[in-house]
């Protein structure tokens, strides 16, 4: 099984800091894995972005991930692929990649985190946990007894993936995910917006870290 951080940032584009900016700040705040997520930029400019953000994240030994973008894949020194598409197919994409590239893709319901685990996605971002204004979507709120559920769930099954809560989570959010049993947590706008960037990561990731009970 590969490793996966527990704590996941997400770039996300917004006015205030550019996705190379936004990444060099989770960095030196301690960020040891980064979701690039662009999707309003042409491939050469993707890549450019890339390129620079690949750059920090070897100077951190930092993982880096994009989401979507798979035929991006050995055009830089990218380390796995996140994707949103909950019918993605995993099994050719795992033949296009390879074993060596971290493939994760989101979910909505445990049918899509039984067929991510089986078809031999790395990890699952399963959500919202709450309103979210990074991704809006009309996806029914799975708050705390979602994640429960799921994990209770999928454990009778004896069905295994590493779950990341995602979805307009706060600070004080994290203990109660963390005590049901998920394996960690992807956070943006929480961090994005916060008054102090690095501190924000810095809660985050000391809760996520403290609170995690697998």
């Amino acid at each position: 099984m590969k490793y996966i951080e527990k704590l996941h940032y997400i770039t996300h584009d917004i006015p205030h800091l550019s996705h190379i900016e936004q990444v060099q700040l989770a960095c030196e705040a301690g960020a040891k894995w980064i979701q690039y997520r662009c999707l309003s930029k042409s491939d050469e400019e993707l890549l450019q972005d890339i390129n620079a953000i690949a750059e920090i994240c070897d100077d951190w030994g930092t993982t880096l991930i994009v989401t979507n973008h798979v035929h991006l894949n050995g055009k830089a020194d990218i380390q796995g692929f996140h994707m949103e598409d909950m019918d993605a197919d995993f099994i050719a994409l795992r033949k296009l990649v390879g074993h060596d590239i971290t493939l994760g893709g989101s979910a909505n319901t445990v049918e899509n985190l039984i067929r991510l685990a089986k078809e031999g996605a790395d990890y699952a971002g399963y959500g919202p946990f709450a309103v979210t204004e990074t991704k809006p979507n009309n996806y029914n709120l799975l708050g705390i007894e979602g994640y429960q559920q799921v994990v209770k769930g999928l454990k009778a099954q004896a069905i295994s993936i590493p779950i990341l809560a995602v979805g307009g989570i706060k600070t004080y959010d994290v203990e109660a995910l963390m005590q049901t049993g998920v394996y960690g947590i992807a956070v943006s706008g929480a961090i994005n917006f916060a008054d102090d960037f690095i501190e924000a990561y810095q809660d985050f990731y000391t809760l996520v870290k403290e609170t995690a009970v697998n």
